[in-house]
């Protein structure tokens, strides 16, 4: 009688977790994502002039569409999901190129259906074309990458340094730059600063989320903040599609769209790969594939759902490799929490309720970081070569001209072709 072959072990990737474990290091999950995620609808809502019960519903609807978004990567269905431990959240990529569509906008309302149709667009091609999207990686090597980034870090430095100085309620109020607001902030990034010197893994994984707590609770102690809309928030609401009304389509913003796709391309392509060499397991073309159509379709359903742009969370591959947890049914469990948490306007009203100037000093730290990312990228580049030197040099001087140059913004048309009757992204 032969003996019975061995069944082989389940991989650490497909090991399901007793539930208090799940629970735990799931939630884990959605404290080092939580303020990455909720920080751009706030960002895009200040800056397109939407109104706090507007920020309160996308703030909502962000998170729950990332817990769906995240179910839908880790957990995987017929050839969508690379099914490994990988969180999906706001792409910070996009936070840009919305504010541009959204400040083009007649009205706060307007901008946002422009958004959302740019973002439906931008999910359905790459779902399509995610089996093709990797053979274009070569077009877009570290020089690209690494110019756009360290781009977007520059652009955006300035609307955190305009929070930290107050923002639009300051400039209302004959305050703007006043020393409160940039002791708040300056208070603010500095106990972030304090938190990462500590160097302990997890302070450092939420550092940004408990100085933007830390700094609201100290405003709210001297009088300086208050809660009113939470009051006036209802306890449960529920995320339904097309909110705003159906979304519009214009060619410019969806342009805009498609190239922070392609930025995302690169980034998925990365976190699936280094995911894969933290966990142990091979990650090949299909496996591409099959992120790049979670992509896809969680992006498709962000601009469906009242959202945005969706892609891995890197500061949560991170939280993967330090803790050595490899189950993707903790990230399944940390989706199921987000998607409750969207669940709750008064936790987004609280959300909402930061002030601008914490917010400001936060946002220094977080996008001077995605400039950092880019000189990093750029380090990977000889830029001995003055061909190198100069696509970098022209690049950065060009992004420059409409802050230096602010007409230079309104001379181009908001569509194409431009017509007297067509409207505004």
């Amino acid at each position: 009688m032969s003996e019975e072959a061995p069944r082989p072990s389940r991989h650490p990737v497909d090991e399901v977790l007793p539930v208090p474990k799940l629970a735990l290091y799931g939630f884990q999950h959605v404290l080092a994502f939580y303020a990455g995620a909720v920080v751009v609808p706030i960002l895009v809502a200040g800056a397109i002039g939407l109104t706090t019960e507007q920020l309160v519903y996308l703030i909502n609807a962000d998170l729950f569409t990332c817990g769906i978004a995240s179910i839908i990567q880790s957990l995987g269905f017929w050839r969508i999901g690379v099914r490994l431990p990988i969180v999906q959240g706001v792409t910070f990529t996009a936070v840009a190129p919305m504010i541009a569509i959204g400040q083009g906008a007649e009205s706060g309302t307007a901008a946002l259906l422009a958004i959302y149709g740019a973002t439906i667009t931008a999910g359905v091609v790459t779902f399509v074309a995610a089996p093709f999207l990797g053979r274009l990686l070569p077009l877009f090597p570290p020089l690209v990458t690494g110019t756009v980034l360290t781009i977007m870090g520059l652009i955006l430095l300035p609307n955190a340094l305009s929070d930290a100085a107050g923002g639009a309620a300051a400039k209302a109020a004959k305050d703007f730059g006043s020393w409160k607001h940039l002791m708040y902030a300056g208070g603010t990034l500095l106990f972030i600063l304090v938190l990462y010197r500590l160097r302990r893994p997890f302070l450092s994984s939420v550092a940004v989320l408990l100085g933007l707590v830390g700094g609201t609770a100290l405003s709210y102690a001297l009088g300086d903040t208050d809660f009113d809309q939470v009051g006036k928030s209802d306890w449960v609401g529920v995320t339904t599609p097309f909110h705003y009304g159906a979304p519009t389509f214009h060619i410019g913003a969806i342009i805009a769209m498609l190239l922070v796709m392609m930025v995302t391309v690169v980034e998925t392509v990365g976190d699936s790969k280094a995911t894969g060499e933290i966990v142990g397991k091979d990650v090949d073309g299909e496996d591409i594939t099959r992120a790049l159509r979670a992509d896809g379709l969680s992006t498709f359903l962000g601009g469906s759902l009242n959202a945005f742009p969706y892609t891995c969370f890197a500061q949560n591959v991170g939280l993967v490799r330090l803790t050595g947890v490899r189950s993707r049914f903790v990230v399944v469990a940390a989706g199921a929490f987000m998607m409750v948490l969207g669940l709750f306007p008064k936790a987004g009203a609280y959300v909402a309720s930061i002030p601008s100037d914490v917010l400001g000093g936060a946002a220094v730290a977080m996008f001077g970081m995605v400039a950092v990312v880019g000189i990093q990228t750029l380090a990977k580049v000889d830029l001995r070569d003055e061909r190198n030197a100069l696509v970098v040099a022209v690049s950065i001087a060009l992004a420059m001209l409409p802050n230096a140059v602010p007409p230079s913004a309104t001379t181009c048309p908001a569509t194409w072709p431009p017509s007297s009757t067509a409207a505004s992204p």
